[in-house]
């Protein structure tokens, strides 16, 4: 069975066949992070699909190469590092390196190239510089230089490939200075930005002036140089559709005259406790919060994998006890499966499965390839653990074939990501409200020692003093 997933450029699930003539490569770019705050649940939901296409491409014999920009230079960055008195790169590095941690958390793959937009104005200027030539950008007044939606549309190009956009009723707007604009307008996007004074030292010198890129030209440069001017896969949420991805869409293909993306994937919008995600409503989670809630990244993982990628999905604090319930009757099925694996001789000839238990791997290929469709994924997985309970129960499982079935489920874990549970897993927050801990006993603050005990085991964790140093356990 050939993968199949949902094009949203056709809008429709269309048979994924590579740009690669020997169908073996795949050129794949999913935007990054805008990294002026912890990225938070509704980012990550991308993020992990991403990592589950990434996945599903290379379980499916394909090799990969994984592109995901670092965005370090846009309105609201220049805004917080003006308001916190401090330089670019330390301020966006701060957060990068917070996002590259929790994505690791996670259980994500870490892409092949996470390519900076600061370290790609040359490559910016030129696309801005091939626009201009083909009478599809033009300098303002102050400075400024612009994407023409109407030129781009008077050269027989098509502005709303990937949603319907009725231009004529919707509202119109000159032209846009922010990286952002409201939706039912349709209006010229700056490209590049002329040199004000709120931008304080961000700013880089160009054939137009002194100024900064526009956010939806910084992708179309690095993921053209990464991975050519036509590529596979572009994937984001439904939430970048429009305007970003059609503007990159338009000013891609306005500069090279060819087919940017051949296949658009886009993840659904997540709702939090029912709702949508908000500071104000209390419901505004980054994977810090629910590390200190006593979550893990890979029960955040197990949630986030539960739905169907094109699905709008409801993330609770409820779903996540779901989540380490149902991790733990799979970690506790293969612990079980690694006791009798451990009953094989090792002179004996190791047999293959014969049967005695059913394979797992090529039912959950079969699932993925159908558009990614992860809820059949773990309808075979729980029934392929209940089926393998039964057999340990009544010790039918000999030490042979429960070897076998781990290396199918570790075959199979290989798209999943979500591993085996460590005996030794202690969230990030406990381990750093421990170490604070020992830091108030060191300077004799053991009221404040006794406060961290007390809310440590508030969490669901008993701290313990050993001459070899402190231990912690899970209540």
């Amino acid at each position: 069975m050939a993968l199949k997933l949902f094009n949203t450029l056709s809008r429709s699930v269309q048979e994924f066949t590579p740009l690669d003539p020997a169908g073996k490569s795949v050129g794949m770019y999913c935007c990054g992070p805008t990294v002026y705050d912890y990225a938070h649940i509704g980012n990550w939901r991308t993020f992990v699909f991403a990592d589950l296409v990434r996945r599903t491409l290379e379980f499916s014999g394909y090799g990969v190469k994984h592109v995901m920009n670092i965005t370090d230079v846009e309105d609201k960055i220049i805004k917080r590092v003006r308001e916190n008195k401090t330089t670019l790169r330390e301020f966006t590095g701060k957060f990068e390196a917070a996002f590259l941690d929790d994505l690791k958390m996670l259980g994500c793959r870490e892409p092949h190239e996470k390519p900076r937009a600061t370290e790609h104005i040359p490559e910016i200027i030129e696309l801005i510089e091939k626009l201009v030539a083909r009478g599809v950008a033009y300098k303002a007044a102050d400075g400024s230089v612009y994407f023409s939606i109407d030129k781009y549309r008077g050269c027989g190009c098509n502005y709303g490939q990937l949603l319907k956009l009725n231009l004529d009723e919707m509202r119109a707007g000159e032209r846009v200075a922010s990286d952002e604009y409201e939706k039912e307008s349709v209006a010229d996007f700056a490209l590049w930005k002329a040199r004000v004074p709120d931008d304080g030292d961000v700013f880089w010198p160009s054939p137009f002036g002194e100024g900064r890129p526009g956010w939806h030209i910084e992708c179309s440069a690095m993921s053209i140089k990464a991975l050519g001017e036509t590529f596979d896969l572009h994937l984001g949420g439904e939430d970048l559709k429009f305007p970003h991805h059609e503007d990159e869409i338009a000013q891609s293909e306005g500069a090279t005259g060819k087919t940017f993306v051949k296949y658009w994937l886009h993840g659904a919008h997540l709702l939090v406790e029912g709702k949508k995600m908000s500071k104000s409503l209390g419901n505004y989670f980054t994977l810090r919060d629910l590390q200190a809630k006593g979550f893990t990244g890979r029960e955040v993982r197990y949630l986030l994998l539960s739905a169907h990628y094109r699905e709008t999905f409801n993330f609770t604090l409820d779903g996540l006890n779901g989540a380490r319930s149902a991790l733990a009757r799979i970690d506790e099925c293969i612990k079980k499966l690694r006791e009798v694996a451990a009953q094989l001789n090792p002179e004996s000839e190791t047999q293959i499965n014969n049967g005695e238990v059913p394979f797992l791997k090529e039912r959950v290929l079969v699932a993925l390839q159908n558009d990614l469709n992860i809820s059949e994924v773990w309808a075979r997985v729980f029934e392929w653990v209940r089926y393998v309970n039964r057999l340990l129960v009544t010790n039918q499982i000999r030490p042979e074939n429960a070897l076998y079935a781990l290396r199918d489920w570790d075959e199979t874990d290989f798209v999943l990501g979500i591993g085996v549970k460590s005996e030794n897993e202690i969230p990030a927050e406990i381990q750093t409200l421990a170490e604070a801990r020992t830091a108030a006993k060191q300077a004799r603050d053991f009221k404040k020692s006794d406060a961290i005990r007390d809310e440590l085991k508030a969490k669901g964790w008993v701290i313990e003093d050993t001459p070899k140093g402190i231990k912690l356990k899970k209540i």
